[in-house]
């Protein structure tokens, strides 16, 4: 008998109660988003601290989440996705009223830091509860089958916010002044509340509750797969710049934009297809993608390739992400599930902090081409290592 698929009509109501609980991702990004840009010159023209200090100001978030994957998975399993989520965006309304603080207090440069890094503390928990909550919410509301789907949609709606939301926090600095930038945070998380405190909340999967640590055991084979493909992710994003200055080219940020646009192209057009054609089997053609282009943006001879070369690349890193996931959620049992995607999240998470100073000390003593070389590289280890795991499977 041939396989069954969805309507168009139960494929868009299963994509539109996603988009429903997704929305408060984007709040929490946009959140996230508003302070990227401006933040750093705050603390180094306002404040007057070194750009060290600046640089770890912004680190403290991203610190602060990674620390707190473990603990926010275990509560979105223990009390449940809405609990979580209204715990996140109740995190985002304490760093927004200290990040308000912060700037009244300016006069006083260190505790205005201090209160300052406390704030972005709160906003790396709320970035792990929510992240985690709301995958969870989508998969529970719409069926383990859509999971591809919920993670998906879920990275589209993070990406889309921090992209709108940067250039709003330039803005709103410029016509507004930095005060602005806590009372935005403040407001947003406080009407995503009033709009959650409505919407029905999902009933906790009962079950025996596995440590973390076995959880983490279980899912790091594919966590480590995530990790390899997605240092080219870290790589690119971090380093395009320097690139194109090392090369005397023009127009990085033309670059920065054909990658983002492909990658979430893909998430939109080929999501069904890790349902159709299987976790693996997606995770090991976009890896293959992934590292032509690569290789293509390490050999670019002018600025077209390297466009050609950042379109593959992104296009190729979408999918990797919900599709190493689908196949990493089902090594943990359903009341773990949490648990199980916070641990996933720890590698890309790892990724990301790994891939500036590894490439970092390949550019000082090779050049900057040969951060793409060694990136592609270990994109290829991540292939083989997945190939690996999907002929165990078989």
């Amino acid at each position: 008998m041939p396989a069954q698929h969805p309507s168009s009509a139960n494929s868009l109501s299963v994509t539109l109660q996603i988009l429903s609980i997704v929305f408060y991702t984007f709040v929490a990004f946009i959140c996230i988003g508003l302070p990227i840009a401006v933040l750093p010159g705050y603390v180094h023209d306002q404040l007057g601290f070194s750009a060290v200090v600046a640089g770890l100001t912004i680190a403290s978030q991203y610190l602060a989440t990674l620390l707190s994957r473990p603990g926010a998975g275990r509560l979105v399993d223990s009390l449940g996705t809405k609990p979580a989520i209204v715990l996140g965006l109740t995190g985002i309304a304490i760093s927004g009223a200290l990040t308000f603080l912060a700037v009244m207090l300016q006069e006083w440069p260190l505790l205005s830091l201090g209160i300052l890094i406390i704030g972005r503390i709160f906003l790396g928990i709320a970035q792990g509860l929510i992240g985690v909550g709301t995958i969870m919410w989508s998969i529970t509301r719409v069926g383990s089958e859509h999971t591809a789907r919920a993670i998906g949609w879920n990275g589209i709606a993070s990406y889309g916010a921090i992209a709108i939301g940067a250039p709003l926090g330039v803005v709103m600095i410029e016509k507004l002044g930095f005060l602005s930038l806590g009372a935005a945070l403040l407001l947003l998380a406080l009407l995503a509340l009033l709009l959650v405190r409505n919407k029905p909340s999902i009933a906790v999967v009962r079950g025996v509750r596995m440590p973390f640590w076995s959880v983490f055991g279980l899912i790091a084979p594919y966590g480590l797969g995530l990790t390899l493909a997605s240092i080219g992710y870290g790589t690119l994003t971090t380093f395009i710049t320097l690139f194109y200055i090392d090369r005397g080219w023009l127009g990085a940020a033309y670059c920065l934009s054909v990658f983002g646009v492909c990658f979430i192209l893909a998430r939109l057009l080929f999501t069904n297809s890790i349902n159709r054609f299987g976790g693996y089997s997606v995770a090991i053609a976009c890896m293959t993608i992934e590292t032509v282009g690569l290789v293509l943006l390490w050999l670019a001879p002018s600025t077209g390739y390297a466009m050609a070369g950042a379109g593959l690349t992104g296009f190729g890193l979408s999918l990797v992400y919900p599709a190493l996931g689908v196949e990493a959620v089902k090594q943990v049992p359903l009341s773990n599930r949490g648990a199980g995607l916070s641990a996933y999240a720890v590698f890309f998470d790892l990724a990301l902090a790994i891939a500036g100073p590894i490439m970092g000390a390949i550019a000082l003593h090779m050049g900057y081409p040969w951060i793409f070389f060694s990136a592609a590289v270990l994109s290829v280890m991540g292939l083989m290592l997945t190939l690996g795991l999907s002929r165990r499977k078989a």
